[in-house]
């Protein structure tokens, strides 16, 4: 009868404040690549396993993160400037 609860049972999905506060801490982080490990001890609180990863599935999916063998890294571009001189393929 357990089994059949734990299917049927939605999985929980993280809150827009846990999602920002993982991503503030990649965007942060000093090191360009870290492991998810490391990852958790820079959080300012305390994550479940299943939902950063949820977190971090989300992040690839939105091309904010590149997941490697070595690691996770931070590739999002927010200024617009940079975004709009390597659309028109201009030299920096």
């Amino acid at each position: 009868m357990k089994e059949i609860e734990s299917i049927n049972k939605p999985s929980r999905s993280p809150t827009l404040k846990t999602i920002k506060m993982v991503e503030d801490t990649l965007q942060n982080m000093d090191d360009s690549i870290t492991s998810i490990a490391e990852l958790k001890r820079h959080l300012p609180k305390q994550v479940n396993h299943s939902t950063l990863k949820t977190i971090l599935e989300y992040l690839e999916e939105s091309n904010k993160i590149a997941v490697s063998i070595k690691g996770i890294t931070w590739i999002h571009n927010g200024n617009e400037r940079l975004n709009k001189a390597i659309s028109r393929d201009t030299e920096l």
